[in-house]
Order: C-alpha cells, then structure tokens, then sequence
C-alpha cells in the first residue's frame, strides 16, 4: 500500500514538472529521492537501477537526468570537465567536493560569501553562482 502511494507521488511530482510519468521516469525518480537530499552521477544511479532490477540504460539514465534538471527536479553540480554530479536538494547551496573519493557533499548553512560579483555582460543576467570548494585529505 505505501509503495503505491510513493509512486502516485511520484507520478504527480513528474506531471506537476511538466514530465510524462513513463515507466522509466518514475522508477529512478523513486530511486533518487527514496533516500533523501543526496548527490549522484548518472553511473551510480544506473547501477542502483540494476540492482532494483529496472530495467534501463545508461544513455536512458543521463538523459532522465538531463530532463529532470531542466524540469527543476534536480541540480546539475559540475566537479570536473566530465564529472557531473545530479544533487536533490535543488534550493541555493554551495558543495565540497572530496577528492580522491568522487563525492559531493553540501557545504553547510550559509558557509559561503561572495561580497562582490563581476557584472555581467551586456543583455545577460547572473542567475546562480555555483562554488565547488575541492578538498583532499590531510597527509
């Protein structure tokens, strides 16, 4: 009875973000947020697909994925030139990101001040600034 009513939830999460609740959509959206706010790259959300049994690619993963962010369901946080990372907390956060353990964590409360941005060019607005503080542990 309470995994249907998390998957109407689900369903109606999705159709409220202007997505269609495919089958797909709806499985690793119960993936994602079954666990609360967290942060993961497409390949470990593919690999806990495969181990629900959820039948799916990882092109088909990315691409959800993709969807989602652009939906506002998710936030994209780039740690490197091909490591992205898909975070569920979607509110104004900043990230540590440990190296040599590939995570991401958020950086807590209000840890972060900017005190002056760069303006921005002619016709363009700053939308978001993203700080992805880089960490590595202490020898």
């Amino acid at each position: 009875m309470r995994e249907m009513q998390r998957q109407r939830e689900v369903q109606d999460m999705l159709r409220t973000a202007g997505l269609r609740p495919t089958r797909q959509r709806v499985a690793l959206a119960e993936l994602l947020y079954s666990r609360g706010n967290r942060h993961i790259s497409a390949e470990l959300l593919h690999e806990e697909a495969e181990a629900a049994d959820v039948p799916v690619s990882l092109a088909t993963v990315y691409n959800t994925l993709h969807q989602f962010t652009e939906a506002g369901l998710l936030r994209e946080v780039a740690v490197e030139g091909t490591k992205t990372y898909f975070d569920t907390n979607t509110d104004d956060h900043h990230h540590f990101f440990i190296e040599g353990d590939n995570r991401v964590i958020d950086v807590p409360g209000s840890g972060v001040s900017m005190t002056r941005l760069p303006e921005a060019p002619e016709g363009m607005e700053i939308v978001r600034v993203d700080v992805v503080i880089r960490l590595r542990r202490k020898d």
